[in-house]
Order: structure tokens, then C-alpha cells, then sequence
């Protein structure tokens, strides 16, 4: 049973349309040379940027902060108003 399941899935799969790929490449690709092998050590140095720890802990720590004083905001605010409530009460009882 399992060898005719398979059968019939790898016959299913011999039946796709493949995507027509012809004149997906540009005319100036289409006889370009590979790029060059390089070392891994040459690709970061180029154009590599230095963080500032000092700074980035800074940032991070304002953040904190605002996301805090935000949470503490959403805290204290009422979600469902008096009267709302009431009659949701009213509601469930």
C-alpha cells in the first residue's frame, strides 16, 4: 500500500508545469563572468561600522524607560467605563 501511495505521489509530481524561465535574465547577465572567490575575513572589513557600548547601553536604557513609563500609563488608564461596566454587570446577572 505504502509503495503505490508513493507511486502515485512521484507520478503526481512528473505532471508540473515548470515555470517558463527563459528571458528572466537580463542580456547584460546572460554571458557575465562568475564573481571571484574570496576569503570570509574580506567580506566584513570592507565596510564594517564599530558600535559604541556606551552609547548603544544609553539607548537602550531611555527605551526602557519610555517603554516603562508607557506601561505604567496604560496601567492607570480605564478600559471600561462606568457605566459600561454597569451594565455589563447587569448583563451577566
Amino acid at each position: 500500500m505504502r509503495s503505490a501511495i508513493l507511486t502515485l505521489c512521484l507520478a503526481l509530481a512528473a505532471c508540473t508545469q515548470f515555470p517558463d524561465l527563459d528571458g528572466t535574465v537580463p542580456p547584460n547577465l546572460e554571458n557575465a563572468d562568475f564573481p571571484d572567490f574570496v576569503p570570509s575575513a574580506q567580506l566584513g572589513a570592507g565596510g564594517a561600522t564599530r558600535t559604541d557600548p556606551e552609547e548603544t547601553t544609553t539607548a537602550l536604557d531611555a527605551r526602557i524607560a519610555a517603554l516603562r513609563a508607557r506601561a505604567a500609563a496604560l496601567q492607570r488608564r480605564e478600559i471600561v467605563g462606568a457605566d459600561d461596566q454597569t451594565r455589563l454587570d447587569t448583563v451577566r446577572n
